[in-house]
């Protein structure tokens, strides 16, 4: 294999942008649902946040964390 070959991940900006927006997207509507049922509840009775969706707020977090943070080799 040749090593000047170049993958669409190395080269395309775009990917990178998508993936960004749709995990903050993602954690945006996890903070929002939290807060609807907060503010919106009924009492007493009021509906928790499920632990999947609170799995999935937790994991886009960690993903943009792992994307944004510069790499310990400096690329």
């Amino acid at each position: 294999m040749r090593a000047d070959l170049v993958t669409p991940l190395q080269t395309d900006v775009w990917i990178y942008r998508a993936v960004v927006v749709m995990l903050g997207i993602t954690v945006l509507m996890t903070v929002a649902g939290g807060i609807y049922l907060e503010f919106f509840g009924q009492g007493d009775d009021a509906i928790e946040l499920p632990q999947g969706v609170v799995s999935i707020g937790s994991a886009a977090i960690g993903a943009l964390a792992g994307l944004l943070a510069p790499s310990p080799g400096g690329d």
